[in-house]
C-alpha cells in the first residue's frame, strides 16, 4: 500500500523559506511584528506545502493551543429554532481567525447541566479559553472557572457577586422601549415572549416590560408573559391560546424574528390583521425584518456578528492580560425600525381605555 506523503512541520516550512522558525510562527498568526509581505509569503507557502499546525505539540511547547471554545447550548431541538447563533458564530470566527486562533463550537442539549458541560469542555484540555452563553441567575460556572484559573467571557451577565468578563445586550431597555411605544399607542393588553425564563436575559426583558407599565401607571397582566423556546411553532401555538382569552392581547413583543413569524401565522388563522388590529414588535438578530416587507412591523435590530467579535476580543484580553480588569461591554438598543401603524387604524387597542 502506497504511503501518503507526510505534511511538513514548522521547521521544514521555515527552512524552505529561509526564515527563522519564530518569524514563520508569527507570520502564520498575522503577528504585527512581521511585515505584510512576509506574512503573505509565509501563508501562501504554508497553503501550497499543506502545512497544518500540530496543536498537540504546540500546546506542549507553549502551554497554548491557539483554540477558543464557544459553548452554545441549543435553545430547543426543533428545526430552525435559533437563527441568532449563525451571525454570532460568524462574528466569533472572523475575530478569532484575525488573531491567529481557531474557534471550536461545543453544542449542548437544552436539558444538559451547564456546569457539567463546562467541566467536560475544560477537561479536554483543547482550548485556551471559553466563551459561554445563556447566563443564569447566580451562575455557578463563574465561580468554578475563576477557581480553576480558566480565562472566560460570557454572553450575558449574571447576578453573581463575582466580577467577570462579559458582553451583553441591554435586554431590559429593549423591552422597556417596545412596551412604552405600545402603551403610547393605546394598547393596554400587551403580551411578551421570553426564552426559557431561568436566564438573566429573560429576567431583564420581564423587568423592562413591567417597568414601562409601572411608569405609565398601568397594570401589566403576568398571564400575558410567556416563557418558552418560542420557535415558529411554539410562538404560533402560544398566541393561539392568548387570542382565545376573554380579554385577549392587542399587541405582542416577540422574542425574535422566528417568534414574529409564528405570531403572524396565528393572527392569520384568527382572521386578525397586523398592524391595524394587532401590533407586533420584535427583536431582529439576523436583519430578516429588513427583507420580509411586512408593513407596520416594528423591530429592534441587534448586530449579533459584532457581539461575536466583542466576545472574542474580551476573551483574548483575559488570555493576554489576566491581571487587567475584566472586559465588560453592553450593547445599547438602537431605534425602533419599521413603519408605525397609521393613526386611527388600531381599533382593538382603542377599545381598551
Amino acid at each position: 500500500m502506497r504511503k501518503s506523503p507526510s505534511r511538513p512541520n514548522l521547521r521544514q516550512l521555515a527552512s524552505t523559506l529561509g526564515l527563522s522558525v519564530t518569524t514563520v510562527s508569527r507570520a502564520l498568526k498575522n503577528g504585527p511584528e512581521v511585515n505584510s509581505k512576509t506574512i503573505k509569503r509565509v501563508q501562501e507557502a504554508a497553503k501550497t506545502m499543506g502545512y497544518v499546525p500540530n496543536r498537540t505539540g504546540q500546546a506542549l511547547r507553549t502551554g497554548r493551543t491557539n483554540v477558543l471554545a464557544a459553548i452554545l447550548p441549543l435553545e430547543t431541538q426543533a428545526y430552525l429554532s435559533d437563527v441568532a447563533r449563525l451571525p454570532l458564530i460568524e462574528g466569533m470566527t472572523v475575530a478569532a481567525q484575525a488573531r491567529g486562533y481557531t474557534l471550536s463550537i461545543h453544542s449542548a442539549l437544552p436539558d444538559a447541566d451547564p456546569l457539567e458541560v463546562v467541566q467536560k469542555t475544560v477537561g479536554l484540555g483543547a482550548c485556551d479559553g471559553l466563551i459561554i452563553t445563556r447566563m443564569e441567575r447566580n451562575d455557578t460556572r463563574i465561580a468554578w472557572l475563576d477557581e480553576q484559573g480558566i480565562p472566560f467571557v460570557t454572553f450575558g451577565r449574571s447576578d453573581s457577586a463575582r466580577q467577570h468578563a462579559y458582553v451583553d445586550i441591554d435586554n431590559a431597555k429593549i423591552a422597556q422601549i417596545a412596551t412604552a411605544q405600545l402603551l403610547s399607542e393605546g394598547h393596554r393588553r400587551i403580551a411578551l415572549q421570553v426564552l426559557g425564563g431561568r436566564d438573566m436575559a429573560s429576567a431583564e426583558r420581564i423587568s423592562g416590560f413591567f417597568l414601562s407599565h409601572e411608569e405609565a401607571g398601568i397594570h401589566a397582566d403576568p398571564a400575558l408573559v410567556g416563557t418558552d423556546h418560542f420557535d415558529m411553532e411554539t410562538s404560533s401555538n402560544a398566541l393561539d391560546h392568548l387570542l382565545l382569552l376573554p380579554d385577549p392581547p392587542t399587541a405582542m413583543i416577540c422574542v425574535s424574528e422566528l417568534g414574529l413569524l409564528g405570531a403572524i401565522a396565528a393572527l392569520r388563522r384568527h382572521g386578525i390583521s397586523a398592524p391595524s388590529d394587532f401590533a407586533l414588535i420584535t427583536r431582529d438578530n439576523t436583519r430578516m425584518c429588513d427583507f420580509l416587507g411586512l408593513p407596520g412591523i416594528r423591530y429592534h435590530s441587534v448586530d449579533m456578528a459584532r457581539v461575536g467579535q466583542s466576545l472574542v476580543e474580551g476573551l483574548l484580553g483575559r488570555i493576554d492580560h489576566p491581571d487587567d480588569g475584566p472586559f465588560q461591554k453592553v450593547f445599547a438598543p438602537g431605534p425602533l425600525f419599521g413603519d408605525p401603524p397609521h393613526a386611527g387604524r388600531d381599533s382593538r387597542a382603542g377599545k381598551k381605555p
